[in-house]
């Protein structure tokens, strides 16, 4: 078993340091500046919604309205955000409520969706069963509908083992998110089969191999389903799903200062960046590992 573990750091520390030690491409310096070039527009064009919603966030009424707009702003303010929490704190349940219900929505969903994909996707890609290949061909085909398309089924669904108006109703189907499940899977594709088979020598478990070798090596494949699941759930307002005024998530709350007309501009502009910030910080967080995931998706052993 140690062994085992030991082979398995040992593979990881030589795929890290392959992808650091890539051949530089036989360009000349005029071809990487060009590329370069190039690269900086693209990022202009990707950093500036971002840019231009941190700023509105930021500006005072009489500049949200100019035209031409102000990409930023020119006498900066914290009225926005002072003006959303007083309307927050207005409404009946309070901002703590929906905040705890959008915390633990996203918390336990992704938790579960990782570890419920993790499984499922260790059992399809490491071992050869019955209807296996079948059962990830129907998970691939699941990517192709949104969730409008899926929205009546699942709704009849939910309110026939009711579960409509609770928790469980966003809960439960953030488990089956396809994605997550296809990330994980073509991941542990790459996890040399050789691993597994030492560990089984060693007398390791199926718990043990699962827990201790496999999933540390696919760790930026779980990080990228974190992500996607957090996005998912923290920016829905689940407002078919959940109808109790306490069970509601911040979304929500915020939607309904988004349609309080001109008035509310400036809370809006802040709500947003509010909704905004939480997934991008966890991508910045977790950058690295998702773009080796996207890299590594399509690889097998």
């Amino acid at each position: 078993m140690v062994k085992a573990i030991k082979q398995g750091n040992k593979t990881a520390r030589k795929v890290n340091k392959a992808a650091k030690n890539v051949r530089r491409p036989n360009r000349s310096r005029g071809g990487d500046i060009f590329i370069g070039f190039i690269l900086a527009i693209f990022g202009i064009f990707f950093v500036f919604p971002m840019v231009f919603v941190i700023g509105n966030a930021f500006k005072p009424l009489n500049e949200l309205f100019l035209f031409p707009p102000l990409l930023l702003p020119v006498n900066p303010t914290l009225t926005n955000f002072q003006d959303l929490m007083m309307l927050l704190t207005q409404s009946h349940v309070t901002f703590t409520r929906y905040l705890f219900n959008s915390v633990f929505i996203t918390f336990v969903g992704t938790v579960g969706h990782l570890f419920l994909a993790s499984l499922g996707a260790y059992a399809i890609s490491k071992y050869v069963f019955p209807g296996g290949r079948w059962f990830f061909n129907l998970v691939i085909t699941t990517l192709m509908f949104t969730g409008f398309v899926t929205a009546i089924p699942n709704f009849l669904i939910l309110a026939r083992l009711g579960w409509v108006d609770t928790y469980f109703a966003v809960i439960i189907p953030a488990f089956a998110m396809p994605l997550g499940f296809f990330l994980m899977k073509q991941f542990m594709d790459t996890v040399p089969m050789s691993l597994i088979e030492s560990a089984k020598i060693d007398g390791a478990k199926e718990g043990h191999i699962y827990a201790r070798i496999v999933m540390p090596l696919v760790k930026p494949a779980l990080l990228t389903g974190m992500i996607f699941s957090v996005q998912a759930l923290w920016n829905n307002p689940q407002d078919t799903l959940i109808h109790t005024e306490q069970l509601k998530p911040l979304p929500f709350a915020l939607g309904q200062i988004l349609a309080g007309g001109v008035a509310r501009a400036g809370a809006a502009a802040a709500s947003t960046l509010v909704m905004i910030s939480v997934p991008i910080i966890l991508f910045m967080i977790a950058q690295s590992n998702i773009l080796n995931t996207m890299a590594n998706s399509g690889i097998k052993e």
